[in-house]
């Protein structure tokens, strides 16, 4: 198996390999931009043989592809985070527990931050000269390069369950927000019950911004499972009944939610917006947007809110 590219336009290329799938865009100085893409592609594929084993110790040292040196640490990233010290060897694992470490003692693995932690990995190759913007989305978890002055828009598309295939010629989005260089935010990160990841709690998405991908990542997962609420209309499913390699093991993961009681839906998110104001509090998250069963909940940067509402630990909804 290996790692595989595609040009999409001047500006864009689909790097792929195993179950990482990422855009690439850049913009700037077109010879920069062509070398920064052409660096974050060697470090994305290595110099793995074409079987995605590595060379005997006879043979000169090979530099790792991203996903060849994530499977060599594959057990340990899926054992929970237990302390501050990382047991981890490769850059992109250590950033993953690190990531993670800060929500002890609450149930985490380094797992939770693996595709933010992948594309911020690759975002260090576009912080060069004469790139003015630049950013990686690993399917949908977002590292992003703004040199002075730039900015970038990033569209919301909130529920997952209205996404059909069918639909991409007339895709619009449910919001926009802008990310200014100026603002202390460098990844975007969402995760939800009906992502590609598990989730226990009901959230159809919960949106982080923060200062880093990684931890947009790990902290949109800690929030999603958040926002919860005990109702019948819930279904849950041990995570290893379903996916015999998860890191979750026997909690229970949410499968299905039938429309729950808007009271429903507002205690769940009270409680998952209780939970990223604290994380806001200690510094993890700049933003948050939760959206569950059509009603939203938007944690906003206190940078931007009045300085009584600083004082009063408020935050409007």
């Amino acid at each position: 198996m290996n790692a595989e590219r595609q040009r999409l336009d001047a500006h864009r290329w689909h790097w792929q390999h195993g179950p990482i799938d990422i855009v690439a865009e850049a913009h700037g100085a077109p010879e920069a931009v062509a070398a920064a893409h052409e660096a974050a592609w060697e470090r994305f594929r290595g110099e793995d043989d074409g079987n995605g084993t590595t060379n005997n110790i006879s043979q000169p040292a090979v530099r790792h592809g991203v996903l060849t040196e994530l499977v060599g640490e594959l057990s340990l990233l899926r054992q929970p985070v237990t302390s501050a010290t990382c047991p981890l060897h490769g850059p992109i694992a250590q950033r993953m527990w690190h990531a993670c470490a800060p929500f002890l003692p609450e149930f985490i693995t380094p797992m939770a931050a693996v595709a933010g932690s992948v594309a911020q990995e690759l975002i260090a190759c576009y912080q060069q000269p004469g790139i003015e913007r630049a950013w990686l989305n690993n399917g949908g978890d977002i590292a992003l390069h703004l040199a002075p002055g730039q900015s970038v828009r990033v569209g919301l598309f909130s529920d997952l369950a209205r996404f059909d295939l069918a639909d991409m010629g007339r895709l619009s989005t449910d919001g926009r927000f802008e990310i200014r260089h100026t603002d202390p935010v460098r990844g975007v990160a969402t995760s939800g019950w009906r992502g590609r990841s598990f989730s226990m709690g009901i959230a159809d998405s919960v949106t982080v911004l923060a200062a880093t991908a990684a931890q947009a990542d790990a902290a949109a997962s800690i929030i999603a499972n958040a926002v919860n609420v005990s109702d019948a209309a819930i279904q849950r499913q041990s995570a290893n009944t379903l996916k015999d390699d998860t890191d979750l093991g026997e909690r229970l993961v949410t499968t299905s939610v039938l429309p729950l009681h808007p009271n429903q839906v507002q205690r769940a998110l009270d409680a998952g917006e209780a939970r990223a104001r604290a994380l806001q509090q200690a510094g993890l998250v700049w933003a948050v947007l939760m959206v569950c069963q059509e009603q939203w909940r938007h944690v906003e940067p206190l940078s931007l809110l009045p300085e009584t509402q600083k004082v009063a630990g408020a935050v409007l909804a």
